[in-house]
C-alpha cells in the first residue's frame, strides 16, 4: 500500500493494515477495539510501544519509517531464504535474529542492524565452512537446520562487548584529523525558530559551514549532503552517499520541536537498540554532549540510542545532534546568536578531535 502519515482519529484500510501487523507481532489483541479500521487509543498505545522497542521516535505517527519497520518486523528467522544480493539488500527482524545468534556463536559482525549486507554474508559463509555446508552464502532450509542445531548448544557469551571496547580503542589509532573524512548532514527543515525569522535550515547550515571551515583547516576532508540553497535528498539516499563515499564519520545536525514550549536542551543520538549498538558512535555522542553543554547555556538532554535510517544504514560511526528546540524561547535565543553558533561548531570540532586522538598509556 502507499504509505501516508497516519495518526490517532484516522480511519480506513491503511489503519486496518497497521492494526493487523501489530496483532501478528503480539502487541495487540484482535478484539482490542470496537472498530478494526479506526486509529484509536488502544492502537496508539501499541504503536508507541513498538516504536520504543525498535529505537524509533515515539511520536505515535505511522510515517514511512515506522511503516518500513512494521514490514521488517513481520519476518522471523527461518520464514524465508536469506542471501546477499548487491542492489537488493534484504532487511528484516529475521536478519537481526540471525546476526544476534552469529555473534553469540563467535562469528565476526560489527552490529545487529537487520540488514543482510556484505559483513553478514561473510559471517554466514564462515559458519557454512565451519559446519561443512556448501559455502554459497544462502540461508535456506539446510542452513537453518544446521544453524538451529548448533545455536541450541550455545547460549550467551556474546563477544560483542569486547569487540565494542576494541573498536573504540582502535578507531583513533587508525585515523587522524588530517586523514579523516567526515560527512556533515545539516537539516533542510523550513520551520522557524520561535521568536526569530531564522529557520532550522538556516541555523544548521551556518553551524555546518563553520564546522566545515574548522575541520578543513586541520586537513579533514569534509562532505556536505546539501548546499546552502538546496533541499537534502531522502535519508536513505544520504546513507547511500555516505557508504559510497566511504567516509569515516557522519554528523547530522537538526533542531527538535515539541508541543510543550518548556522542552529544551541539546541531545545527540547514535545507532543502538536492545541487542546492539555502535560503540564509537555512542562514545562520540557522549563527547559531543560534554563539549556543547560546556560551551553554551543549552541544557544537557543526554545521548540516546536510535535506529533512524542514517544511523542504521551506514557502515561508519554516525551521530545526529539535535542542537536545541526550535519551540523553546530559551534555545531559540541562544541559537539566534552567531557567537553561540560558532561555539557549537567549535564544540563539534573538538569532539571530532577527541574521538580521533589515540589513548596514551
Amino acid at each position: 500500500m502507499t504509505v501516508t502519515i497516519l495518526r490517532r482519529g484516522d480511519q480506513g484500510p491503511a489503519v486496518q493494515e497497521v492494526r493487523d501487523r501489530l496483532v501478528r507481532l503480539g502487541l495487540l489483541s484482535e478484539n482490542a477495539s470496537a472498530a478494526a479500521d479506526v486509529f484509536d487509543d488502544v492502537l496508539l498505545a501499541a504503536l508507541r510501544y513498538f516504536q520504543q522497542t525498535r529505537g524509533l521516535t515515539v511520536d505515535g505517527l505511522v510515517g514511512p519509517r515506522t511503516f518500513r519497520r512494521l514490514e521488517e518486523a513481520r519476518w522471523k528467522i527461518g520464514d524465508r531464504v536469506l542471501s546477499f544480493t548487491p542492489g537488493h539488500v534484504i532487511h528484516g527482524e529475521d536478519v537481526a535474529q540471525l546476526q544476534q545468534r552469529l555473534i553469540e556463536l563467535g562469528f565476526a559482525l560489527d552490529r545487529v542492524d537487520g540488514i543482510f549486507a556484505k559483513s553478514t554474508d561473510s559471517a554466514v559463509r564462515e559458519f557454512q565452512r565451519n559446519v561443512g555446508l556448501d559455502v554459497d552464502g544462502i540461508c535456506g532450509p539446510q542452513f537453518f537446520r544446521a544453524f538451529q542445531r548448533l545455536a541450541r548448544t550455545i547460549a550467551g557469551g556474546s563477544q560483542e562487548h569486547l569487540r565494542e571496547i576494541s573498536t573504540v580503542a582502535n578507531f583513533g589509532k587508525n585515523r587522524t584529523v588530517e586523514t579523516c573524512s567526515i560527512l556533515i548532514d545539516p537539516s533542510d527543515n523550513a520551520g522557524s525558530l520561535v521568536g526569530t525569522e531564522l529557520t532550522h535550515a538556516d541555523v544548521c547550515w551556518d553551524i555546518a559551514s563553520r564546522l566545515e571551515g574548522r575541520l578543513a583547516a586541520m586537513g579533514t576532508l569534509v562532505l556536505l549532503t546539501r548546499s546552502q540553497s538546496t533541499k537534502a535528498d531522502g535519508e536513505r539516499t544520504r546513507a547511500t552517499l555516505a557508504n559510497e563515499s566511504n567516509v569515516d564519520l557522519i554528523i547530522g545536525l537538526g533542531l527538535d520541536r515539541q508541543l510543550n514550549p518548556l522542552a529544551q536542551g541539546v541531545a545527540t543520538y547514535y545507532f543502538g537498540h536492545e541487542f546492539s549498538r555502535s560503540a564509537t558512535g555512542m562514545r562520540l555522542a557522549e563527547i559531543v554532549q560534554e563539549e556543547l553543554t560546556s560551551r553554551t547555556a543549552l541544557a544537557d538532554a543526554k545521548s540516546h540510542a536510535k535506529t533512524w535510517d542514517l544511523l542504521r544504514l551506514t557502515r561508519m560511526p554516525s551521530i545526529k545532534v539535535e542542537l536545541g528546540y526550535a519551540t523553546s524561547e530559551h534555545d531559540s535565543e541562544i541559537l539566534a546568536d552567531p557567537a553561540s553558533r560558532d561555539a557549537l561548531a567549535a564544540g563539534l570540532s573538538s569532539a571530532v578531535t577527541r574521538i580521533l586522538a589515540p589513548l596514551i598509556g
